[in-house]
């Protein structure tokens, strides 16, 4: 790819100092979709992405205008809240992303809690509420759980590694909007 590298028993590598890295251009319809779906992130209620979207805005906001004219309505998921009861939707997360089985407490409609044990597939962030797909055990089946009915969350040491894709291949919507 001729990027000059350059290195030294002992010290690691560098890249040559006449060698720079281009810049990362978006035009301006680009950047005004990259400041909406950062304000979207507020809204899916999980504190960890919406700190790091904050951190984008800023980068973003300090190399071009501001478009303040851009809003998006408030209504959202609820916030995850551990001193509230809530499950981290970071750690649900963390879950899918190493492929890590989860033990939930899982409370319905009804009020009659189940205790499940997971393998957390993917998490589909809508308007007002975050669902959980996974494939449950204990019924043998793809399911969809809403996270505020969620009332404990332990990750276990076992998981279901090198799976994951192939279950979201069989357990998700093909009309989902997908990045």
């Amino acid at each position: 790819m001729r990027t000059p590298v350059e290195g030294a028993a002992g010290l690691g590598y560098i890249l040559g100092q006449s060698y720079d890295l281009p810049p990362l251009n978006f035009d301006s319809e680009e950047i005004e979709a990259l400041q909406v779906a950062l304000l979207m992130l507020a809204r899916t209620g999980d504190r960890s992405l919406r700190r790091a979207a904050q951190r984008i805005g800023k980068k973003i906001a300090d190399l071009n205008d501001p478009a303040d004219w851009l809003l998006v309505a408030p209504w959202a998921a609820s916030a995850d809240d551990p001193s509230c009861g809530c499950v981290s939707k970071a750690e649900l997360r963390m879950a899918i992303r190493r492929e890590r089985e989860l033990r939930l407490i899982y409370r319905n409609g009804e009020d009659s809690e189940t205790t499940r044990f997971i393998r957390p597939i993917a998490l589909f962030y809508h308007i007002r509420a975050v669902i959980l797909v996974d494939w449950c055990e204990l019924r043998g089946s793809f399911q969809h759980f809403c996270i505020d009915w969620i009332y404990g969350c332990e990750v276990l040491q076992s998981g279901f590694y090198g799976q994951g894709r192939a279950l979201r291949g069989f357990g998700l919507n093909t009309t989902a909007l997908r990045i």
